[in-house]
């Protein structure tokens, strides 16, 4: 299966907005998305598809935020007939050998203290524990492990990521934007 890792559009948004709903118990509004896409320029947006060139669907999103020469990742999620098949991790490493290429040297995300499938993603690109914020998540109480990624600017980081983006399952990489 043949993914492509393109920029976010607008006409995406409905097919964004349902795996985020899908995914999480405090989904963001469709307007939010919007927003990033549209008004945020710190934002970068993208998606993972599969499907024929206007048949296409939209199976990950991810909206990454930068700030200087940091990234955090605001959300990340993959539609749940399409998991465990390593488009989450070419997706992240999609966007952050872009955020590198903008000279990102560090990344940082909050992921819920019960997501351990996300950990062991996260553990995968040599992301480390930072810290807890106890009762992030409204809707749980759950607390939120802070982690980051830091020398993103070293080549053996860039390496390690552009081999993720290229290995997984044989799929030939497809790069949009």
């Amino acid at each position: 299966m043949d993914v492509l890792i393109r920029p976010m559009k607008l006409e995406d948004i409905s097919q964004v907005h349902e795996i985020d709903v899908q995914s999480f118990s405090l989904p963001w509004p469709e307007r939010s998305f919007r927003y990033e896409l549209t008004e945020n320029q710190t934002s970068r947006l993208w998606v993972a598809e599969v499907g024929d060139p206007g048949d296409a669907r939209i199976v990950a999103m991810m909206v990454l935020w930068l700030i200087l020469d940091e990234a955090h990742i605001g959300t990340i999620a993959v539609h749940s007939d399409y998991r465990r098949m390593g488009i989450g991790r070419k997706l992240l490493a999609h966007a952050l050998l872009h955020a590198v290429d903008e000279g990102v040297a560090s990344v940082f995300l909050e992921v819920r203290r019960s997501n351990h499938t996300a950990q062991s993603l996260y553990a995968q690109f040599g992301f480390t524990l930072d810290g807890i914020r106890p009762r992030y998540y409204q809707d749980t109480g759950e607390d939120a492990l802070l982690l980051s990624l830091s020398g993103l600017q070293e080549a053996s980081t860039r390496a390690h990521l552009l081999k993720i983006l290229l290995s997984q399952s044989g799929e030939q990489a497809l790069m949009g934007g």
